[in-house]
């Protein structure tokens, strides 16, 4: 007889499987995203349920709130042609599936527990803050891969609007030197007309 954390956890564990798989074989790129949402959302459930609260809220604030909005605004605003990327898709797949059987392995080697004697987790005392630890192990020791994946992150962001302000035939696009130069005198147009006696 399961309980019922056991069954909240295969559910959402399974939701996030599909989720996952869906995101990397469906053909639209905006639907991969919204997969990609899901998993995400699903993993945070999972979070919470393992006791780590804090990375649970931060992957459904910082992910699924920001980072994931701004995957799906540059998916949409770079026009993919679907056509054109699936025309390698037989040519690499003898070494995607070679790749995807590595990870398999090294998955069921660990998960398995035959070469890693894994011991379940030991139960956090009273007041114990996970937020805390977690802060002070990413801000003393980790202080500068920290800050040098915010630089990785920026240069993605400055990136990504480069490519969505690229110009393509058809499409429409501003001009912010042309938008600040307008005067009023071009905008607008004053016509003096003669008054109309009413009879």
């Amino acid at each position: 007889m399961i309980t019922f954390n056991q069954f909240v956890f295969y559910l959402f564990s399974a939701i996030m499987v599909i989720s996952a798989l869906r995101m990397i074989t469906v053909r639209n790129p905006v639907h991969a995203v919204l997969h990609l949402v899901l998993t995400f959302f699903t993993a945070a459930v999972l979070w919470v349920q393992l006791g780590a609260e804090f990375l649970g809220i931060v992957l459904v604030l910082v992910y699924v709130g920001a980072v994931m909005v701004l995957f799906l605004f540059v998916v949409m605003m770079l026009d993919i042609n679907i056509a054109r990327m699936r025309e390698g898709f037989v040519r690499f797949l003898p070494v995607g599936l070679v790749v995807a059987l590595i990870m398999l392995g090294e998955m069921l080697v660990v998960l398995t527990g035959r070469v890693f004697r894994l011991a379940p987790p030991p139960m956090p005392p009273a007041g114990y803050s996970n937020t805390e630890a977690l802060a002070g192990v990413l801000y003393t020791g980790y202080v500068y891969p920290f800050e040098i994946a915010a630089f990785v992150l920026l240069v993605a962001i400055i990136a990504a609007i480069a490519l969505t302000l690229r110009r393509r035939p058809g499409t429409l696009h501003q001009d912010p030197a042309e938008q600040i130069r307008v005067r009023a005198r071009d905008r607008l147009r004053i016509v003096k007309m003669d008054a109309e006696k009413r009879s």
